[in-house]
């Protein structure tokens, strides 16, 4: 169904059909679905622009045409509209759309939404909202976009200045599903797989039906995170050929400190310039982000030290990864070394989850910290301290840490669960399952509440 054909549809309230919800059909006729768990439980009554990002094939799309479908239903025919920016030529196009659409409003409509799906690939969008902004056309009108070029998007966001609206938040990440979820629908199949499974399925809730199904992630994903992310790379000239030995070199330095000279040299790039432009914008696609050393005494970054890069869309780095893992028991075979640079990945990523859902300002620190003698993984915004282990480990083997980090607190990511007055042990699974989400099916699980204790040792309580 065309975009006119379906806002007339809305403007009349005949919404009691499949055909007007593609993706909402799909989506509920799937065996098991997923809560869109990334900060933005609902959406204000008040006016302005909000502007969510995320990669593909997580459910942006799908959760844009339910918030679409809920407003209508909660504030009748007229109160809600929709544009994809795929079918939009160029931002005078957007503009005379979004225009029209205003003057459709039903006048009684005490609440009134423009929804726009992939407004990022219209170029320049950002311009056609300021000056309808400044016409005072959006006035009254909540503007909820999409995006999957995290670049232009945040950078479009930048050049919105004072035209925002008075919304306490306004950008949003779109974040992969909770684990919390995850497991609650699938543990009873996986058992003590889950935890693999959901690593494989990168948290994109089209892969983890997929190996809950079927066992396996299917080739069609893969390709379509390869052909999204090499078409980001195309867009702003960068080569396919250089964005793949990038990709090689990230995967054959993973947990090591790297500096962009050298990341050049592997590659192939030109020089260290080149080579931080391609990081930036893998950054900006939410796919990789370079970890910083972190000087624990002036309490921050070195930003001219090697860094570690770190992917923090596990989808991203399967669809890469020179022997893609498909099933739990390739992940299963790999040697440990192989095991402990997917595993720090795995909580990179959430790391990175957390702190977008949470609004942190710059959801992109997490950094690292190390001596000639030491290293601790994960440094997060609030100064927490991580460290992943894939063997057997125990307190003995930090006992260093209270003298280098007095009255500080370490959590010990691995296969062991201890605890001393400074350093605690928990599995990869408890980890997962302590994001501090509330549980989505209260009452059905009464073993997953390792948030508490989680939280009160990390914060010294």
């Amino acid at each position: 169904m065309d975009v006119n054909t379906r806002n007339e549809l809305l403007a009349t309230g005949q919404i009691d059909r499949d055909d007007l919800w593609p993706r909402l059909v799909e989506f509920e006729e799937r065996p098991r679905t997923f809560r869109f768990s990334f900060g933005l439980d609902e959406l204000p009554e008040e006016p302005g622009v909000i502007l969510v990002r995320g990669p593909r094939q997580y459910g942006k799309s799908t959760w844009l045409e339910l918030m679409l479908r809920n407003t209508v239903e909660d504030h009748g025919p007229g109160s809600a509209y929709i544009l994809n920016g795929d079918e939009l030529s160029d931002a005078l196009d957007l503009e005379r759309h979004i225009a029209d659409l205003v003057s459709m409003y039903a006048p009684a409509a005490l609440v009134r939404r423009l929804f726009i799906d992939e407004i990022t690939a219209v170029a320049d969008w950002e311009t056609a909202v300021k000056r309808l902004a400044d016409r005072g056309v959006l006035r009254g009108v909540l503007v909820v976009t999409t995006g999957s070029r995290a670049t232009d998007i945040r950078r479009g966001s930048e050049r919105l200045p004072g035209r925002k609206g008075r919304l306490a938040r306004t950008d949003y990440l779109f974040c992969p599903v909770a684990y919390k979820d995850f497991y609650t629908q699938f543990h009873d199949g996986l058992k003590d797989d889950t935890w693999i499974a959901y690593l494989l399925s990168g948290g994109s809730p089209v892969a983890a039906s997929d190996i809950w199904q079927f066992g396996r992630i299917p080739a069609y994903f893969f390709e379509m995170i390869r052909d999204w992310v090499i078409g980001e790379m195309a867009r702003s000239g960068r080569s396919r050929q250089f964005l793949i030995a990038l990709m090689r070199t990230l995967y054959s330095q993973a947990g090591s400190r790297t500096g962009y000279l050298k990341l050049a040299r592997e590659s192939g790039l030109a020089n260290n310039t080149v080579a931080s432009g391609y990081i930036e914008q893998l950054s900006d696609a939410l796919a990789v982000l370079p970890s910083f050393q972190w000087d624990h005494d002036k309490d921050m970054p070195l930003q001219r030290k090697p860094a570690k890069f770190h992917f923090v869309n596990l989808s991203v780095a399967l669809a890469f990864a020179p022997n893609r893992m498909v099933a739990i028991e390739d992940f299963k075979r790999l040697p440990s070394q192989e095991k402990a640079r997917w595993l720090e990945w795995l909580v990179a990523q959430e790391l990175f989850r957390r702190q977008a859902i949470a609004g942190v300002e710059d959801p992109e620190a997490i950094w690292y910290w190390a001596s000639r003698e030491h290293e601790v993984d994960f440094v997060d915004h609030g100064r927490r301290l991580y460290e992943v282990k894939v063997g057997r480990t125990g307190p003995l083997d930090f006992a260093w840490f209270p003298r280098t980090f007095p009255g500080a607190k370490l959590l010990v990511i691995g296969a062991d669960e201890f605890e001393t007055p400074h350093v605690k042990g928990i599995t990869v699974e408890q980890f997962l399952l302590a994001d501090g989400l509330p549980h989505p099916y209260p009452g059905e699980v009464d073993d997953l509440d390792v948030y508490n204790d989680f939280a009160r040792f990390t914060e010294g309580r």
